[in-house]
């Protein structure tokens, strides 16, 4: 086959890729296949690093060997907001999204919402210290969602509702 034949058929440039990276298997026989090549002291009995590990540990490692600590650290976060702010604050509040940095919290009311931005730097402070890896930086807390008069068909321009909402 001729360069060009080969650049053109996709299937065979992958199959020369991959066995150019893992060698050529008809070269070899059965037994060559089923053996493992050793490096010295690697299988020494009672050797350091032996023993075995917990199944915590094993999925901590490899939680942050894949970068999953991130993700685990923020859904960690939003299933224990009622830890972190207390029950009777949670039952009035849930946190709903996670952008940039910024926890995105909802609130029942207004006066629920000014309540926790007086609470915003215990929140904050509490967040760091129990899930740093969620890389929390700041907390935002957002009322209930009034309808808006601003489009649509019958919308006139003005001023529109006022203290209706909250």
């Amino acid at each position: 086959m001729s360069e060009d034949e080969i650049e053109g058929d996709e299937h065979v440039a992958v199959y020369l890729r991959i066995r150019h990276v893992f060698g050529d298997a008809s070269g070899r026989t059965t037994t060559a296949r089923k053996r493992k090549t050793r490096k010295e002291g690697a299988s020494v009995p009672f050797a350091p690093g032996r023993d075995p590990h917990g199944l915590g540990d094993v999925i901590d490692g490899l939680a942050s060997k894949m970068g999953w600590t991130s993700s685990l650290a923020k859904s960690e976060l939003l299933a224990s907001w009622a830890s972190i702010v207390g029950v009777e604050t949670a039952e009035h509040s849930e946190p709903v999204a996670i952008e940039e940095g910024v926890l995105a919290v909802r609130c029942d009311s207004t006066a629920w919402a000014t309540q926790l931005r007086l609470m915003r730097s215990q929140i904050t402070t509490t967040i760091a210290r129990q899930y740093p890896d969620a890389g929390i930086d700041s907390v935002r807390f957002d009322g209930p969602n009034a309808p808006s008069w601003k489009r649509g068909p019958r919308s006139i321009p003005g001023r529109g509702p006022r203290d209706t909402y909250g």
